[in-house]
């Protein structure tokens, strides 16, 4: 079985690694300009040296070979890294200094750099008329003396790092310090508890993503409390159907003769659809509540369609109620929204009417558009809703006493809980034209 390897994603570790990182990288970068300063300054500071040193020996004559003249100083015998050696004319050494190195005899003036002894020599030749001087020096002098220098350099810094880091750490470790807070805020918490994450003290830089998960648990509660009231409706609403239910079936059991058996039976099945209904009322608006929490995706949407196609849905049932439904005026405008719950809104506004509409009465849709937005509104020829009653039936379950048709009470709620996700207003009031009830629909510009 292939193990895993867990890498550990710490914020801290990663600044206080970078961070040493790119001090190590720079005492490793400063030695290193150091140590090429000092070897080109030793360079410079040498070869004058050499210079110096060859010019003044080429007034001395040595009078002997192989060694000094009586009264001759050796120049090179305070540095044992130089190397002096005088030649004549004829190629006879007449000098060599105090030093064991020996070199070949070269007449190139000037600086150069020779190999001899396993080692490279940097060599100065000066010529007069009578004798030639060369005045050499070992190259790793140079490179010690620079890389003593960078050493020196680079030694202050190798002692600071550890304080340099501690510093670092206690910086990194205050800076995140509201972060732990926070996260043991969040990490004490019961699984109910959704209330905001305090905000005081945080950095620029966490702020945003405190505020946003604030905003997540807005988001959340306002779901856990639709879900919670959802629940608690529809048990309460659920209950005195399914008791009627439960009723009409013990009545079919007791029926006698078979003009009982099928009354009962007819109840049965109206009460099945009643309850039907509501199943299907509830779960439309558990679904639109929880599209309202998540935010679906919004695109346009042709309201004149969208009418045209809510006609030809519902035809068959105004139809059977000789009820006239049709589209009275369809202006092309279009509002930013999602199809499908609009589908619903109009839908459930022309169920609503034609529901409500005595036979023979009549239904009409229009559809205006206007400079403030679009209008949408239902008409009917029904017996409308009471100036006092207009405002409570938007309330869930809530249904107008006498009246002869049955409903949830939840078709009024979808429409305005739909309405209001759109930004739209949604009034209630009586229809001019035809005398029933006139719902109007107003949505903003697109």
């Amino acid at each position: 079985m292939k193990r895993v390897r867990k890498v550990t994603h710490s914020l801290r570790g990663r600044l206080l690694w970078y961070l040493l990182a790119a001090i190590t990288i720079a005492a490793v970068a400063q030695a290193s300009i150091a140590y090429r300063t000092a070897l080109r300054d030793a360079d410079q500071i040498f070869d004058y040296h050499m210079q110096q040193m060859a010019l003044s020996l080429r007034s001395n004559t040595p009078l002997a070979t192989n060694g000094p003249a009586p009264g001759y100083t050796d120049p090179s015998a305070e540095s044992d890294d130089l190397v002096v050696q005088v030649w004549t004319p004829d190629g006879v050494q007449v000098f060599h200094s105090v030093s064991r190195a020996r070199l070949p005899q070269r007449a190139v003036l000037g600086f150069s750099n020779v190999r001899a002894n396993g080692t490279i020599y940097r060599v100065f030749s000066i010529q007069t008329n009578n004798q030639t001087v060369q005045v050499a020096q070992d190259l790793s002098v140079r490179s010690n003396m620079a890389r003593n220098l960078a050493l020196r350099t680079l030694g202050p810094i190798a002692v600071m790092m550890p304080i340099l880091m501690l510093v670092v750490w206690w910086v990194i470790s205050g800076s995140l310090e509201p972060v732990d807070r926070v996260r043991s805020q969040v990490a004490s918490r019961q699984a109910d508890d959704l209330s905001p994450v305090s905000e005081n003290g945080l950095p620029d830089e966490v702020q945003p993503l405190v505020r946003e998960l604030n905003l997540l648990f807005s988001r959340v509660r306002t779901a856990f409390d639709a879900q919670q009231h959802f629940v608690a409706d529809a048990a309460h609403e659920l209950r005195t159907p399914l008791a009627a239910l439960k009723l009409q079936a013990q009545s079919l059991e007791r029926a006698d003769n078979p003009e009982a058996r099928k009354v009962a039976v007819a109840r049965l099945t109206a009460g099945i659809d009643r309850a039907t209904r509501l199943v299907e009322q509830l779960l439309v608006l558990a679904r639109q509540e929880a599209s309202a929490t998540a935010g679906a995706i919004r695109q346009d949407v042709d309201l004149a369609e969208l009418a045209r196609r809510s006609v030809a849905d519902l035809a068959a049932a105004a139809q059977a109620k000789g009820v006239d439904l049709g589209v009275q005026r369809a202006d092309a405008v279009r509002v930013q929204g999602q199809p499908d719950a609009l589908t619903i809104l109009l839908r459930n506004l022309v169920e609503n009417a034609v529901k409500y509409t005595p036979q023979g009465g009549t239904v009409d849709i229009s559809v205006r558009g206007e400079s403030g937005g679009a209008v949408l509104v239902v008409e009917d020829s029904g017996p409308g809703i009471a100036p006092e009653e207009r405002e409570r039936v938007f309330d869930r379950f809530y249904r107008i006493a006498g009246s002869e048709a049955q409903g949830s009470g939840l078709g009024l709620a979808i429409i305005k809980s739909i309405a209001e996700r759109h930004g739209a207003r949604l009034e209630l009031g009586q229809s001019e034209r035809l005398g029933g009830l006139a719902a109007t629909v107003t949505f903003p510009v697109a």
